[in-house]
């Protein structure tokens, strides 16, 4: 058995790295790009940090700006459009998780036209050919969308999230700047955070994990567990680590796989609009302890890579609850409800969510077996009294 490890050509980290966009775009000979990104981006000025090293170097440009949280089909779809309309060769993608998943949507569809409708590159499609050059400028540091070969779409139409794995997808360079998220609002910083620590760990607890990602994912729920207090405060050192620690997680989850967090969140964006890092970060210490009698020693590790003491020292009951209270503490700490209930979700939709968090690609990677009885139960514990 073979484990595969796909990773960007090329990374940069660091204060000021969003100067190496212009040696990428002369050094690949690309001609003229579409930035792809969100309004609220372009209003606040965080794109024309980018697009004033273009001008200054002279290179061609025209800006999408109609990305929005939980991108959707016809959102894709108008991407396509400005990408044929513009003549572009090329892709700048700005912000989060969700310009990121528009452009390696609309890469893939336009170097492989036989999948013009993006509902069909759901799941591992066999696409023949790379996607567009994308060059992906990470605002957030969450989730890690610049180095994953995975990007999830909302069908609105039908109230469901789909997953696309396709490691023709992933940009060609990827720039990790933390002065690009220096303007994040406390409560994204927090939620964007939160699910970082949720792909490290469930891509450390995964079916598929492995001592390669394992590295990296233990690394990364030690960096965020010391970091994201300090980020939510804007402490420019929590900053850049937690730029880092969710880029270090974001290089192994997107090869090993996720869990049930990440199956029963989708449908919570797909019906309630719920920002993902929300969704993720709420359901986390309700999945940890769901998953925790399938996690032989792991656990342990967790607890100390959150900084537990003593964790050599406790029974197996002891540490795995020391984990998921280290979880739950963080969470509180930064601002995080702690209920389904809190963030707006029904009791009574509880049963059509399990049937979809079933159907997530996500779910298949779980340490503990799933059924829809037991994802109930987990959504209803979640949900609060």
């Amino acid at each position: 058995m073979s484990n595969r490890f796909i990773l960007n050509e090329t990374s940069y980290h660091g204060a000021g790295a969003i100067q190496e966009i212009v040696t990428e775009v002369k050094s690949r000979g690309l001609q003229k790009a579409l930035i792809v990104t969100d309004a609220d981006l372009v209003k606040f000025g965080v794109v024309k940090k980018v697009t004033d090293l273009l001008d200054a170097a002279g290179l061609p440009y025209e800006i999408f700006d109609h990305v929005k949280a939980n991108p959707s089909v016809e959102v894709v779809k108008a991407g396509v459009d400005a990408f044929k309309a513009a003549g572009s060769d090329y892709m700048i993608a700005i912000g989060g998780g969700s310009p990121q998943d528009t452009s390696k949507a609309i890469g893939i569809i336009i170097n492989n036209p036989e999948y013009a409708d993006v509902v069909s590159l759901e799941g591992t499609a066999p696409t023949k050919n790379r996607s567009v050059p994308v060059i992906a400028v990470a605002t957030t540091a969450g989730t890690a969308a610049e180095t994953t070969i995975n990007y999830v779409i909302t069908d609105e139409a039908k109230r469901r999230k789909f997953v696309c794995v396709d490691p023709h997808d992933i940009p060609v360079v990827a720039v990790v700047d933390p002065e690009m998220m220096s303007t994040m609002p406390k409560g994204l910083t927090a939620a964007t955070g939160m699910d970082a620590l949720t792909h490290a760990i469930e891509g450390y607890t995964t079916l598929g994990a492995w001592e390669l990602a394992d590295t990296l994912n233990l690394k990364a729920i030690e960096i965020i567990a010391r970091s994201l207090r300090k980020a939510v405060e804007n402490d420019p050192e929590g900053r850049t680590d937690m730029a880092l620690g969710q880029y270090m997680t974001g290089m192994a989850f997107s090869n090993v796989g996720l869990g049930v967090v990440h199956g029963m969140a989708h449908p919570l964006s797909a019906f309630y609009d719920t920002p993902h890092g929300v969704a993720n970060a709420v359901l986390l210490p309700y999945v940890m302890e769901f998953n925790a009698p399938c996690t032989g020693e792991k656990f342990r590790e967790i607890a100390r890579a959150m900084g537990v003491k003593g964790v050599d020292d406790m029974s197996q009951e002891e540490y795995r609850r020391a984990a998921v209270d280290a979880v739950r503490q963080l969470s509180i700490d930064v601002g995080i409800p702690q209920t389904l209930r809190e963030i707006g979700v029904k009791e009574e939709d509880l049963d059509t969510l399990s049937d979809a968090a079933m159907a997530d690609v996500c779910t298949g990677g779980n340490p503990r077996p799933c059924t829809k009885e037991l994802v109930y139960e987990v959504y209803k514990t979640a949900f609060g009294k």
